[in-house]
C-alpha cells in the first residue's frame, strides 16, 4: 500500500493515527466519536456516539427510525449484527395486490417496517460497550438542542427530497413537513438547525434506555401517530423486535478475505462478483481502463442477477448462501462473462438514502456500521413530537407472488446496507463500507479491487473514477469520465451514460490497520465526512 501516491484528484489524503480513529459522511459526527474514544471508551462507544449523532446531523439519509447492520472485530474474532426490522404482522401483500399495487409502495405506513436502529445500540452497547448511554447520547443532543450547521451535501439532499414530501397528499407525511421545514423551506448550507423533538427522544432512550423505543413512552407515541394516520403497526410488532447476532460470510480474494452479513442483506452480491473476479489478472489491467471496467462491471450483473432472485429473510425462507458462494459455482458463473456486454439471468447455485461508518481503537478493536432510512428520508412518516423518522425499508419487498422475497408480515425485507470487513490469514485488515442503495456492492467491488489488486491506500481507493451498473445493459458513469472509455464500452455493448454529478455513486469509509498499532483511513471525497484520529 502507497500511502503517498494519489493517482486520482483528491480532496484529502490518508488520515494517520495510533490511539484511535472514526471515519464517516459528516465531520461533526466523527468529532462525536472520538470524543468517546479520547476519554476511554473503545471502538464500539465511537460508533454509537457516531450513529446516533448522524441521526440528528445527516437527517437525509438516517434517523432515530433506522435499521442496522454491522460487523465487529473484538481484537480475536469478528461478529455481526443483522438490526433489520420486520414488516408489521398486519399487513398482507396480497391487500396490496388487491389495492392495484404492483409494487411495493416507496412512501407511507406500508413502506414501514419496524426500526432496528435503537435495538442494535442497546445490543451492541450491552455486550461491547464501556461508556454510558448519557455518554454516547450527549454529542447527538446538544447538536439537535443547541442547533448545527448544515453540511454542503446534506443541505443539497435536503432540498432534493423536499418536492416528495411538500406535495403528498398524504396525512402521515404532516408530521415530516413539521419537523424537517421551517415555513416550508428547507435550510441551506451553513444554516444553523435545531431539532427540539430529535432531542426530547434522545433525552427519554438516554433516560429509560435505547428499548423505550419498543417497549415504553416511545413507543407508545409511535403507536398513537401510526393509529392516528392509517398505520397497522402494533404493540406486539415493536414489542416483539429483537436484533439478531450472525456469522459474517466471506469470499477469497487475493490473499485476503472480504465479509459481509449474510441474507436478508445483499452484500452476497459483491462476494460473488469478487468470487468471480478471483481468476482474472485484474492487478495486470490498467486501473479504471476498458477491460477492467467491462469485466467488474459483467460480474457485478451477475452477481445482482443471484441476489435479486435468491436474497431473503433466512428466517422465513431457504437462501442458498453457501451455494452462491461455492467455487464450483462461481467458476461456471464467470465462464459467461466474454468480450460483449450481456443482459444476465439468474444462476442455479448447490444447495446449502444510507449512512456509514467506521472506527478503531487503540486495543485493535474495529467496527464496521451502517445505518440506514433507505431513499431520501425514508418513508415520509415522521413521528412530529419526537422528531422520529422511520425508514422505508418494507420497499424492498416484492410483490410477486411465491418469490423468496414477497412481501409477509412479521418477514425482514432484502436490504441494501452492508457493512464489509477484510481479513488476512485470521487477523484484521479492517473495515469498509460504501453507501448508497444498489451502488454499495458496486462500491465494494470497485474500492476492494482499487486496494487489493492495484495497492491503493484507503483514501485513493475512495477518490478512484466509478461506474454504476442501472440495469440490463445501462451504465452510469461520472462526469468527466474520458470519451475514449465512453467509446470502449459502447463498442463492447454497454449503454453508458454520464451522470449528471457524483451524489448517486456512494459514500465511503475504509479503515485499514498497517504496522505498530497505526490505522490509515479514508473519506469519501463525493460528501461532506471527514476521518479523524487522534
Amino acid at each position: 500500500m502507497n500511502l503517498t501516491d494519489y493517482p486520482y484528484a483528491s480532496r484529502r489524503s490518508a488520515v494517520l493515527a495510533a490511539n484511535g480513529i472514526v471515519a464517516t459522511s459528516q465531520p461533526l459526527a466523527a468529532s462525536a466519536g472520538l470524543s468517546m474514544l479520547e476519554k476511554g471508551g473503545n471502538a464500539v462507544d465511537a460508533a454509537l456516539a457516531t450513529a446516533i449523532a448522524l441521526t440528528v446531523l445527516e437527517p437525509t439519509s438516517n434517523g432515530i427510525g433506522s435499521d442496522t447492520f454491522a460487523i465487529l472485530w473484538d481484537g480475536e474474532r469478528l461478529h455481526g449484527l443483522n438490526g433489520s426490522g420486520r414488516w408489521p404482522a398486519a399487513w398482507e401483500a396480497q391487500s396490496l395486490r388487491d389495492e392495484g399495487h404492483g409494487a411495493m409502495p416507496e412512501r407511507g405506513w406500508a413502506s414501514v417496517s419496524v426500526p432496528g436502529a435503537p435495538a442494535s445500540w442497546h445490543d451492541l452497547h450491552e455486550r461491547f460497550g464501556r461508556l454510558s448511554v448519557a455518554e454516547l447520547t450527549a454529542p447527538a443532543i446538544a447538536y439537535a438542542e443547541q442547533g448545527f450547521p448544515v453540511s454542503p451535501v446534506v443541505s443539497q439532499l435536503w432540498c432534493r427530497a423536499a418536492p416528495i414530501f411538500l406535495d403528498g397528499g398524504d396525512p402521515c407525511m404532516a408530521g415530516w413537513r413539521q419537523v424537517f421545514t421551517r415555513d416550508g423551506a428547507t435550510p441551506a448550507a451553513g444554516q444553523r438547525w435545531y431539532s427540539p423533538g430529535h432531542a426530547a427522544c434522545l433525552r427519554a432512550l438516554s433516560e429509560r434506555g435505547f428499548r423505550d423505543f419498543y417497549e415504553g413512552g416511545v413507543a407508545e407515541h409511535i403507536l398513537a401517530y401510526s393509529k392516528a394516520t392509517g398505520g397497522v403497526m402494533s404493540r406486539d410488532d415493536l414489542a416483539a423486535h429483537s436484533s439478531e447476532w450472525v456469522d459474517p460470510i466471506r469470499v477469497s480474494y487475493r490473499g485476503h478475505d472480504i465479509w459481509e452479513i449474510p441474507p436478508n442483506g445483499q452484500g452476497i452480491a459483491a462476494l460473488i462478483a469478487l468470487g468471480m473476479l478471483e481468476d482474472k489478472d485484474m492487478a495486470s489491467l490498467p486501473h479504471g481502463g476498458e477491460e477492467a471496467w467491462h469485466l467488474q462491471i459483467e460480474a457485478m450483473k451477475l452477481g445482482f442477477a443471484d441476489a435479486y432472485r435468491y436474497v431473503a429473510d433466512m428466517a422465513c425462507v431457504e437462501v442458498p448462501a453457501a451455494g452462491l458462494l461455492d467455487p464450483g459455482y462461481l467458476a461456471a458463473r464467470a465462464a459467461l462473462i466474454g468480450d460483449r456486454a450481456r443482459v444476465p439471468e439468474s444462476g442455479r447455485p448447490p444447495g446449502g438514502g444510507t449512512v456509514y461508518l467506521c472506527t478503531a481503537d487503540r486495543d485493535g478493536m474495529m467496527v464496521s456500521f451502517i445505518q440506514s432510512n433507505y431513499e431520501g428520508f425514508g418513508s415520509g412518516v415522521v413521528v412530529p413530537e419526537f422528531g422520529i423518522s422511520l425508514q422505508n425499508r418494507a420497499s424492498g419487498f416484492t410483490l410477486e407472488p411465491d418469490h423468496p422475497n414477497e412481501a409477509a408480515g412479521g418477514k425482514r425485507p432484502r436490504h441494501t446496507i452492508i457493512p464489509g470487513f477484510i481479513t488476512r490469514d485470521g487477523q484484521p485488515v479492517g473495515p469498509f463500507g460504501v453507501m448508497g442503495g444498489e451502488m454499495q456492492p458496486q462500491g465494494h467491488l470497485q474500492v476492494v479491487s482499487s486496494m487489493l489488486d492495484h495497492g491503493f491506500n484507503p483514501q485513493a481507493a475512495l477518490d478512484a473514477p466509478r461506474w454504476r451498473v442501472d440495469g440490463g445493459l445501462d451504465v452510469a458513469v461520472e462526469p468527466g469520465t474520458h470519451e475514449r472509455l465512453l467509446a470502449a464500452l459502447t463498442e463492447r455493448g454497454h449503454r453508458p451514460v454520464v451522470a449528471a454529478d457524483r451524489l448517486r455513486f456512494g459514500r465511503g469509509q475504509i479503515i485499514v490497520r498497517l504496522d505498530d498499532g497505526v490505522y490509515a483511513a479514508g473519506s469519501e471525497p463525493r460528501t461532506d465526512g471527514a476521518a479523524v484520529g487522534y
